[in-house]
């Protein structure tokens, strides 16, 4: 097609709002922000086919940075308030701490996500767009994103809010398109903004529609509803962010004209999409309806699963919408389940890892023949840092065509006695390695120093502090095993007391310890992100995941680090459990009985500690057989492990999550 025609059709299925010709730089020609405009066109027709089974993707979140994948670029100036701000590092290096902070010259995440729900939400959508699947994916624009964090001197985490501006955010554009939704208390009425999620070869992409409520003429209230991600200091403000993404999210793919065959809520927090559908529906109808619902359940955390008074219900919804809700949704307690109500109006339930689903069997055990799980999995071309992708490329007989088919990584095993494999792969993660030691070199990181990296969301169930939970021992450890480097980073939700607990005590512990610095370093990183999720995954030596089994659901910081072949440090749970037979680390601690969840409370801090511990004494060994002070022996086991994490991570990737999707939850060839 020709250029000219190209934008025509592309201005004629995309209502740009662009009155003073903002974005007509960077969408012109075939280009659309430095990527082809020609996938947008052939997306944007696919899902206003008749003939399509097109796919809607509900989630609350939505991880996704332009800096590591997906680079769309502008040619107008960016806005400071987009680019990642100076960060703060607390250690027990506090002069290092006290003169020097990080500098990242990267533009933010998009910063409409919380955690890990949003970074697979993310991975999901770009292997959508990988596999040129017809989706439209729906969220929300959240103008102030989760919230920024700081570090305070005995205080912990001081929560900050961020603002950001998405009218210079390269990608993504503002439409004319504005809906309504008609809710009890008022109308609230929402602009539609679009993203678009790119495939790896750029010939293909997934739009992300995003609903944004602070536009005129709503009040001040429905303006804030869009401002904060997971605010649960109201319940009514909660309940009303739910029911604009279920509500705006149909409204929105009804004005767009995208013709919607199944309906995936990524979690319960978009139910009321059902409710939306069902108005003005008969039972026969609404039986019909279901069977284009699909839900998948990210927890087994009692927090995780949303609840509502009829009461609240009753101020925002009509007779008919609260009467179907009670109908599929009410649990014994007189509540609306969110989770229940998700399962009820579902063709198709899935858990996101065997272990989950057994959970989900001991919480739900009337659904039992319905729920199946689907293994949660990261996206290759995002996580595979470029080190690895290159030394795949070496061995281009083994490792065939892997960014097409990461399944291919499971051929690595066939390369264990391969001395000059084996000698490349130490090189590329010593070369990451290295990455990560110029980022914090002001705090003498050195690449030839056992390091294990802790970082994700800090919850209470995730045992942040384990590590640290006996400082001595670990001081022990360092001295007369050999010297530890230890990182730390996540957030906590800012009305999470238990897990601004944690970040307090955490650092309180390390502004206490004053051993030798060259022989125990301990780094605690502000504003966990994907870029810093990506530099840390790939370039440590292990990663350590403790969560308290049976509550975590999946977990897929680990599959990232498995992808670099980084080793495991990790209780049983979640994904670990279906790799227990892989030897890709060590494996401790507590374990729930077969058929019950346990005591969320009961966290077995001193147990487990004291099986971390000696399974890091045994690693540290290991390791500073394998490295000494920079010689390599290549004969190591530690390789053998690094390889069979490679192998492992054939598995534990998005290209087989969406494979199994397709097959066993939307039903399509």
């Amino acid at each position: 097609m020709k250029k000219d025609n190209l934008l025509d059709e592309f201005y004629s299925l995309v209502q740009v709002d662009d009155s003073d010709g903002h974005y007509a730089q960077d969408i012109r020609d075939n280009n659309y922000f430095g990527m082809p405009l020609e996938a947008v066109v052939k997306a944007e027709r696919r899902l206003r086919s008749q003939t399509e089974r097109c796919i809607a993707y509900f989630s609350m979140e939505y991880g996704l940075a332009t800096s590591c994948y997906n680079k769309l670029s502008s040619q107008l100036a960016l806005n400071p308030s987009n680019k990642i701000p100076e960060n703060a590092v607390f250690s027990n290096f506090r002069v290092a701490d006290y003169f020097f902070a990080l500098h990242q010259n990267n533009i933010l995440d998009l910063p409409i996500y919380s955690g890990g729900l949003g970074v697979l939400a993310g991975d999901t959508v770009k292997t959508m767009a990988d596999y040129k699947l017809p989706v439209a994916a729906i969220g929300i624009l959240w103008n102030s994103g989760y919230f920024r964090q700081k570090f305070w001197f005995k205080y912990g985490q001081a929560p900050e809010k961020m603002r950001w501006d998405p009218y210079t955010y390269p990608g993504l554009i503002p439409l004319k398109n504005i809906i309504k939704i008609s809710l009890k208390p008022e109308d609230v009425y929402l602009r539609l903004w679009k993203y678009y999620v790119y495939s790896y070869q750029h010939d293909a992409v997934v739009p992300l529609i995003l609903l944004d409520s602070n536009i005129e003429p709503n009040s001040q209230r429905a303006k804030n509803l869009t401002d904060q991600l997971y605010r649960s200091d109201n319940v009514f403000l909660k309940l009303l962010q739910r029911v604009m993404l279920g509500f705006g999210g149909v409204s929105a793919l009804n004005d767009l004209g995208y013709n919607i065959d199944t309906y995936h809520l990524n979690e319960g927090h978009a139910v009321f999409a059902f409710i939306a559908k069902s108005r003005g529906m008969d039972k026969d109808k609404l039986e019909a309806l279901k069977s284009k619902f699909v839900y998948t359940c990210h927890t087994p955390v009692e927090a995780g699963h949303d609840r509502f008074f009829f009461d609240d219900l009753n101020k925002v919804l009509n007779k008919e919408d609260t009467d179907i809700i009670e109908r599929f949704g009410k649990e014994r307690s007189g509540l609306a389940n969110l989770t229940l109500l998700s399962m009820n109006i579902s063709a198709a339930i899935n858990a996101v890892s065997h272990n989950h689903q057994k959970v989900m069997h001991i919480q739900f055990p009337s659904y039992k023949d319905q729920i199946q799980y689907v293994t949660n999995g990261v996206h290759p071309g995002t996580w595979m840092s470029q080190e690895f992708q290159d030394l795949f490329g070496k061995f281009p007989e083994t490792f065939v065509d892997f960014k097409a088919n990461p399944m291919i990584l499971s051929r690595a095993a066939e390369l264990k006695r391969n001395a000059d494999f084996r000698l490349q792969l130490w090189q590329a993660h010593q070369s990451n390695k290295n990455n990560l030691c110029k980022l914090l070199e002001k705090w003498k990181l050195d690449k030839n120093l056992f390091t294990i990296c802790w970082a994700r969301r800090v919850a209470a169930y995730k045992r942040p502090s384990l590590i640290l939970h006996d400082i001595s021992r670990l001081v022990r450890i360092a001295q007369q095993v050999g010297p530890l480097q230890i990182i730390l980073a996540g957030k906590a939700h800012p009305n999470d007391n238990l897990g601004f607990t944690y970040i307090n005590e955490m650092l309180d512990k390390v502004d206490k310890l004053n051993e030798d610095y060259d022989k125990l370093k301990i780094i605690v990183l502000e504003n966990y992100d994907i870029s810093l999720g990506k530099l840390l995954s790939s370039s440590v030596d292990v990663w350590l995941n403790n969560p308290l089994p049976p509550f975590e659901a999946s977990g897929t910081s680990g599959m990232k680090a498995i992808m670099n072949a980084v080793l495991q440090m990790s209780t049983v749970d979640g994904w670990v459990a279906e790799a227990t037979d892989k030897k890709i680390g060590a494996f401790f601690g507590y374990k729930n009985n077969e058929g019950s969840v346990g005591d969320e409370s009961d966290l077995h801090m001193n147990a487990d500690s004291e099986e971390l511990y000696c399974a890091l004494e045994r690693m540290v060994g290991l390791y500073y057989k394998t490295n000494q002070n920079g010689k390599l022996n290549s004969a190591s086991e530690w390789i053998d492990m690094m390889i069979e994490c490679i192998s492992t991570a054939a598995k534990f990737n998005t290209y087989r999550m969406v494979d199994q999707y397709k097959q066993q939850i939307w039903k399509i060839a």
